[in-house]
């Protein structure tokens, strides 16, 4: 595999798991030092970082909770000392509480928007600091911000979809400094969060074109197409990974 981006550091919020692992295995592959943001998951972080150096390339595991903005501005500070530069941020924290509106708890949906929502805000908003032209925002969105065809997700739909309406002003905002910023709205993929061999699982693939859900590898090819130089025209964009999900 070729390695365009060697030499740049990227940081991974929500890196330990499903597509934030994936996403970290290939942007190292590609040449990238990565840092993995973790929060409760801090096995499973280390041993992927520890997979990566033995491996394919540069990681380290970092704890940063996405749900603390003074405790994850840190965290994507000290990566950007300890290496001299910041290059690359995908947002992948995300939470999925799916509940019917009349039972709802406000607890509940203020931790999906300090997750899906905030986070990425201060996320972005730390990173960009330390970036220079080339810099990268990438944020793991959802197809459910264009579509959300079953009960009980409107939460959910709605951090996604806000999601939409910050990439395109970030975009603007950072644009003149050559720094991209791109949503990527995957559908249903393999994950802990929404394995495939489930009842409901198995259910999404009637609402596709193509019925299976995505392996997390297929999004993280995506991150990294939008992470390299090839993309540098790209931003503003909500870009469907979906199998058809909202066609």
């Amino acid at each position: 595999m070729s390695t365009p981006l060697n030499g740049k550091v990227a940081f991974i919020n929500g890196g330990s798991r499903g597509i934030g692992a994936a996403t970290a295995r290939r942007l190292a592959r590609e040449g990238a030092t990565v840092a993995i943001g973790y929060f409760a998951s801090a096995t499973a972080a280390q041993a992927l970082a520890e997979e990566i150096q033995a491996t394919v390339g540069k990681a380290i595991a970092i704890k940063a909770d996405a749900a603390d903005a003074k405790a994850l501005t840190q965290a994507i500070d000290s990566v950007a000392e300890r290496f001299g530069r910041l290059d690359i941020l995908v947002n992948s924290a995300g939470v999925l509480i799916v509940g019917a509106l009349e039972d709802y708890s406000l607890e509940n949906f203020d931790h999906t928007l300090a997750v899906n929502v905030r986070s990425v805000f201060v996320a972005s908003q730390a990173a960009a600091r330390h970036m220079k032209e080339g810099g990268r925002i990438i944020n793991i969105g959802s197809t459910n911000g264009q579509r959300m065809p079953f009960a009980g997700g409107a939460t959910y739909a709605m951090s996604k979809s806000a999601l939409i309406g910050l990439v395109k002003g970030m975009a603007r905002d950072l644009g003149p400094r050559g720094i991209t910023v791109n949503n990527v709205a995957p559908g249903p993929v393999d994950t802990d969060m929404n394995p495939e061999h489930s009842d409901f699982g198995a259910g999404l693939h009637d609402l596709m074109a193509i019925r299976r859900h995505a392996k997390a590898d297929e999004i993280a090819a995506m991150v990294a197409y939008l992470a390299g130089p090839e993309a540098s025209f790209v931003t503003g964009g909500d870009l469907l990974i979906d199998g058809g999900f909202a066609a």
